[in-house]
């Protein structure tokens, strides 16, 4: 996953919010994640109205230094199908 590729939670995805975070349960495959923090959620749910992954890790108030961990966990979610790339959307 790149910072200038626009991504959403995918629609067979519903969240629960914990107060560790959230649990993200798909409901096409069955997988269900654990987002750990509240800030991982945040960013999530902001993907839809961020134009790109770097948008949303800045509205959610990630520090830079820890980008690299929110890419790999949003890499895990994409992975599970959790995350779709917004296709027809050129990366700004």
């Amino acid at each position: 996953m790149r910072l200038d590729e626009p991504w959403t939670l995918s629609p067979s995805v519903a969240l629960r919010p914990e107060p560790f975070g959230a649990l993200a349960y798909h409901f096409g495959n069955r997988k269900l994640v654990f987002l750990k923090t509240p800030a991982l959620v945040e960013v999530v749910r902001g993907l839809a109205s961020a134009g790109d992954v770097r948008t949303a890790l800045v509205a959610a108030g990630v520090a830079e230094g820890s980008w690299p961990a929110y890419l790999a966990a949003l890499d895990g979610l994409a992975a599970s199908d959790m995350l779709l790339r917004r296709e027809g959307e050129a990366a700004a």
